[in-house]
């Protein structure tokens, strides 16, 4: 794959390396939001089937990323903490279970289970991150499947670490967490839309996802995929669309007790977006144009020889078996100032972020050699 920076419009004068804070819109999907919008402006184009056509083409698209034709195992929500919100709503904790999460892990996915745990007298289980800087993935994976046990009801975790990449071998906790009657819920969003991931092999009891990171739409859209676990659970919230045969609007005045089936229950309202529907749409079809293995490969080939300077400078940065190629942490030697390090980013327009103790960088297609070469030189 060639540089997609032209399907962009970033300015030439900035290097923006910090994909895992937020995706550039590409033209395509601004395109798409702006005729949202202008749809929006003239009500009478918005059809009734404009209410759930747009949503089933979503769902069917993200469904084709997560290699699964269960696209009714979708549902649209507005953020990563309302997806979740419905998991722990339903999973089945008792007193004494413990709920394994990682050190340091994005507050949405902590606080979630912490009130889950107050609630039921269950034990929050913290993995910690190992202070070693050689192995420290395979580590951190170790101690994650050693903290799973009889009593451990919940695994939630993500797939790659939103502070510094680390990749979680989550085929493996799947199956020693199901062992044990368990349920496995993972954030996705610093993974899916730019690595691979196969709900068939990983088998999640849910997968939450942001949809303004890798997916590349909007802000406050988000999508869900629940497994068989929470087919015969209960929404947080009693919408309208979400009832069997809502398409007939004539009809809603007889109000319909049964749900649509497997995931739909737990869309949001108003999840027929007609704005950032469009959007993540066209971003999704971007994606499956580029294929995950395809970012994955063109962000290998921008990083191999920059992340080899580094580690010449004494930079620690993860063995690659336990990170993806668009998202890792740089770690400094301890005689290099870090504080002057972000000066020079700032005086130069480079764009990543400090996440705990790490340089956070995440390029996308869009990013070249250059932006790299710009990067390496603020480490002189």
């Amino acid at each position: 794959m060639l540089s997609q920076k032209d399907k962009f419009s970033l300015p030439d004068d900035v290097t923006y390396l910090n994909c895992a804070y937020m995706s550039p819109l590409s033209k395509t999907v601004e395109a798409a939001g702006i005729e949202g919008l202008r749809r929006k402006s003239q009500p009478f184009r918005v059809m009734p089937e404009h209410f759930f056509e747009e949503t089933e083409k979503l769902k069917k698209l993200y469904a084709r990323l997560l290699h699964t034709d269960a696209a009714q195992r979708i549902a649209v929500v507005p953020s990563v903490s309302y997806g979740l919100a419905a998991a722990a709503k339903n999973a089945r904790v008792e007193r004494g279970d413990n709920i394994v999460v990682l050190e340091e892990q994005f507050p949405s996915n902590i606080y979630t289970w912490q009130r889950l745990a107050e609630e039921k007298g269950a034990e929050m289980r913290f993995v910690s991150a190992p202070q070693e800087a050689k192995g420290r993935g395979k580590i951190w994976n170790e101690k994650l499947l050693q903290a799973i046990d009889k009593r451990t009801a919940i695994v939630a975790v993500p797939h790659v670490h939103w502070a510094d990449g680390t990749r979680y071998d989550l085929a493996a906790v799947s199956e020693k967490v199901h062992a044990r009657g368990g349920l496995l819920i993972v954030d996705g969003t610093q993974s899916v839309g730019a690595l691979d991931f196969d709900v068939s092999k990983i088998k999640p009891d849910a997968l939450i996802c942001g949809g303004y990171k890798w997916l590349m739409g909007g802000y406050s859209f988000g999508l869900a995929y629940y497994g068989a676990a929470f087919d015969a659970g209960v929404p947080l919230e009693e919408n309208w669309m979400n009832r069997l045969h809502s398409e007939n609007f004539r009809e809603l005045v007889n109000y319909q007790p049964a749900y649509k089936s497997l995931a739909n229950r737990y869309a949001v309202g108003e999840q027929s977006h007609f704005i950032n529907t469009p959007m993540a749409i066209a971003g999704l079809q971007q994606i499956h144009e580029w294929t995950t293995q395809g970012i994955q490969d063109y962000c290998g080939k921008l990083i191999a020889e920059p992340l080899k300077l580094l580690q010449e400078k004494g930079c620690t940065v993860e063995n690659e078996k336990y990170r993806g190629n668009h998202l890792f942490g740089i770690r400094l030697p301890k005689n290099m100032n870090s504080d002057k390090l972000q000066a020079r980013f700032a005086e130069r327009k480079i764009v990543v972020s400090l996440r705990g103790n790490a340089i956070r960088v995440s390029p996308h297609v869009y990013n070249t050699a250059d932006d790299f070469a710009k990067l390496t030189a603020c480490f002189e």
